[in-house]
């Protein structure tokens, strides 16, 4: 089975010298439920073609800091590409800008929310089980795609994790993340990406949240096995 790992996300440097780029993150949230895969990291935000529909058997398309509407040169292909991934029935599994770019092309609608940046940790519904889980975001689903049902919410999200009726799932919050990393991110990010207030309020929400190291990883696993007729 192999696993294409689209990173979306940029990486300035100096600032973020030494801590690991996102799908690098996904990959070590990833597998060690799917021993069976072989992971490869796209660098789409770098300018790296997308994957050609037979090189792989699945994707996961992370998070970013651009939003659906902003006109980058990679949105358009990945657009054409998750459709793609639609009609051939290649399974794809969402986070943050995942879930929500995928609502966006499959005839939903994801946007900027009053709500404003959320970072941190917060509850959310998920599966029918209450769960804490890291997030950080401004934008949102705000409009349901027709091919998918609600899977996870939270008081501030309503639309926090969608099942699709073809080989695709997605959800707003970070299975990826740890809070070693957010605590190195809010401290270096201080007042260059977050506020004062976003940074200390993202930090005091660490402290009192117990996230799952697997959170999401089975009902991804689920996804891309089903796919491929795997145990």
């Amino acid at each position: 089975m192999r696993i294409a790992l689209l990173e979306l996300t940029l990486h300035p440097l100096p600032l973020l010298e030494g801590l690991p780029r996102t799908a690098h993150q996904i990959r070590a949230w990833l597998e060690p439920h799917l021993p069976e895969a072989r992971f490869s990291t796209v660098d789409v935000v770098d300018g790296v073609p997308l994957p050609q529909f037979r090189d792989f058997d699945g994707v996961v398309v992370g998070g970013s800091e651009f939003g659906v509407y902003d006109d980058t040169e990679w949105m358009r292909p990945l657009r054409d590409f998750l459709e793609m991934c639609r009609d051939h029935a290649k399974p794809v599994f969402g986070i943050c800008f995942g879930h929500q770019i995928m609502a966006d092309v499959y005839g939903g609608k994801a946007e900027k929310t009053k709500v404003g940046n959320v970072v941190g940790a917060r509850g959310f519904d998920y599966g029918g089980a209450s769960v804490d889980a890291f997030v950080w975001h401004q934008d949102q689903v705000t409009c349901v795609p027709p091919s998918a049902q609600v899977t996870g919410s939270a008081d501030h999200c309503p639309v926090g994790a969608l099942d699709y009726d073809f080989p695709a799932r997605s959800v707003q919050f970070h299975p990826e993340y740890r809070a070693s990393h957010l605590r190195e991110l809010f401290a270096r990010g201080r007042d260059v990406f977050l506020t004062a207030r976003e940074a200390d309020e993202g930090l005091a929400s660490l402290e009192t949240a117990h996230v799952s190291r697997d959170l999401a990883a089975l009902q991804a696993v689920e996804l891309f096995r089903n796919a491929s007729g795997g145990p």
